[in-house]
């Protein structure tokens, strides 16, 4: 096939349906650096007194209790339980602040399940837009969020922003798969992913305490992802709808041929055609695979528990842990400006996100997944080690700070963004889209998951949680071993074939079909 040369059109569309990605990207990393701003204003506005800061600062380090189910906000008694209304309106705080992180990933969990409905309903393009009006309404209520009873609305307007992330996570990634040629299918696949570390890095900018990270701007901060919405919104009516779903899907030859002739610059498009044809016709041959089939079907059954075990890896990893709660780690490795600690973990993030665009297709997915998950467990322990000997060494605090640095390295050269393209790998045409849906769900839940429990799973731990995270990493990384088989550059068949062996079972494979379209090369 020949080479495809990046037109004007599509560099504009791609970067266009990546501006979502990055949207992504921001809201998750938005929320770590004003931390310690929001939950002093939650605080004002809930009339928690002042002399219970103490008691919230102390919380991180000391409790170990249970926490108490009606926390109370009353003035403290002169007795001795003024100390657990203290702990009791602490905790409450804690709680908002836990909400306020992981009603993100709650929006995300139930639109995830969307993203590829709401895109064959109304296209690619339309999609978007839809998907954009979420974005802007949640981040309206977070920017007014200091009008109101902020902590109502800004754990609403996650939840809002999270369901338009949820939408994006299935429709960037198909829409630039789609629109890109085979040739540079797996480099612009992966564009998504830089996006959204990108926009990780830019939130931490912005999120600077001379920035916007401070008393007086903060709700401004929470508020600017409406700019890129916006941005995206208008430049969504110049981009071409996506040639295969107006072929595949509505069967508009003529109108997926201009499409494809504005994307290409005019070059032939004959091949790209052919090619579609044949997709449709093999997609109409095969039959559409429900979620509860692809679990009682015994020769989907073992791939789909695989896509769900290396997406359980990706998120149960502590990365989530460590991208949420950065500045307050760094604080305990007693760091005296977090903040830049923690836009270093950016930067690392996004450089090695472009180091991954190039490895993925010279190594195997696999390995690179061994790789990154075996670096992981020994950074996890390294954190620890440096964690708990903080007080006896000061120079630990560097190697907890180093082993964070490569520990997020390693995640972005395997962990990170294979789960989200190897899914796709792992099923043909018919299966795909409920295997897609299903893993990209999975995700989410164990974000949330992630999100609600690590600060009281840090209480209770101290030093210790970052121990417990290399116990599942050690985990993943065995079974990665034993049951994830190698798919770079393999037919649907020879991975079905690889399935059986690592399961043990001989029974003859399904209708096989041929990698063909999806291309070695895919990364999206």
């Amino acid at each position: 096939m020949t080479e495809h040369k990046v037109t004007g059109t599509l560099a504009f569309t791609v970067f266009t349906a990546v501006l979502g990605s990055f949207q992504f990207g921001y809201d998750i990393g938005v929320i770590n650096a004003p931390q310690e701003v929001i939950i002093s204003h939650y605080r004002h506005v809930l009339g928690v007194p002042l002399d219970d800061r103490k008691a919230i600062n102390n919380y991180a380090i000391n409790s170990t209790k249970e926490l108490p189910t009606v926390p109370s906000l009353r003035t403290p008694t002169p007795t001795s339980s003024a100390e657990e209304e203290a702990m009791a309106s602490a905790s409450h705080i804690i709680m908002l602040w836990s909400l306020s992180v992981s009603s993100f990933a709650v929006g995300g969990m139930f639109a995830s399940f969307f993203g590829g409905w709401l895109g064959d309903r109304l296209g690619r393009i339309k999609a978007m837009l839809v998907a954009n009006i979420f974005s802007i309404v949640g981040a309206l209520l977070m920017g007014f969020s200091k009008l109101g009873p902020s902590h109502i609305l800004i754990i609403s307007g996650r939840g809002i922003s999270g369901l338009y992330c949820g939408l994006i996570s299935g429709l960037v990634p198909m829409y630039i798969g789609e629109v890109a040629p085979t040739t540079l299918r797996g480099a612009i696949g992966t564009l998504h992913q830089l996006a959204i570390v990108t926009g990780i890095l830019i939130s931490q900018i912005v999120g600077l305490d001379f920035i916007l990270g401070n008393q007086k701007l903060w709700h401004i901060l929470l508020g600017l992802s409406a700019v890129p919405a916006v941005l995206q919104s208008l430049m969504l009516f110049f981009c071409p709808e996506s040639p295969r779903y107006l072929y595949i899907k509505l069967d508009e030859e003529v109108k997926a041929s201009k499409s494809l002739k504005r994307l290409r610059g005019g070059a032939d498009v004959t091949k790209d055609i052919i090619e579609m044809r044949k997709e449709k016709e093999e997609a109409s041959s095969e039959q559409k695979v429900s979620i509860l089939q692809l679990f009682t079907n015994s020769s989907y059954r073992q791939p789909i528990l695989v896509a769900l075990m290396l997406h359980l890896a990706q998120q149960f990893s502590g990365i989530n842990g460590i991208f949420y709660y950065s500045t307050s780690i760094f604080q305990t490795a007693g760091i005296s400006q977090p903040v830049y600690a923690t836009i270093g973990v950016g930067v690392v993030n996004t450089v090695f996100t472009v180091v991954s665009v190039f490895l993925v297709e010279k190594a195997g997915r696999r390995s690179l997944f061994l790789i990154g998950m075996s670096g992981m467990f020994l950074c996890a322990i390294f954190m620890s080690v440096g964690l708990m000997l903080l007080n006896k060494l000061a120079w630990m605090s560097y190697v907890s700070m180093t082993a964070i640095f490569l520990f997020v390295s390693f995640f972005e050269i395997g962990p990170g963004p294979i789960p989200w393209f190897i899914v796709a790998e792992f099923f043909s045409q018919g299966p795909r889209p409920a295997a897609l849906a299903i893993a990209a769900f999975s995700n989410w839940t164990c974000n949330f998951i992630v999100a609600l429990c690590f600060p009281y799973i840090a209480d209770f731990c101290g030093p210790y949680v970052f121990f417990l995270f290399a116990g599942v990493v050690l985990a993943f990384t065995l079974f990665t071993f034993f049951k994830v088989p190698e798919t770079k550059g393999k037919s649907f068949e020879e991975i079905a074939a690889e399935f059986r062996k690592k399961s043990g079972s001989a029974q003859a494979p399904k209708a096989a079909v041929e990698m063909e379209f999806l291309g070695a090369t895919e990364t999206a």
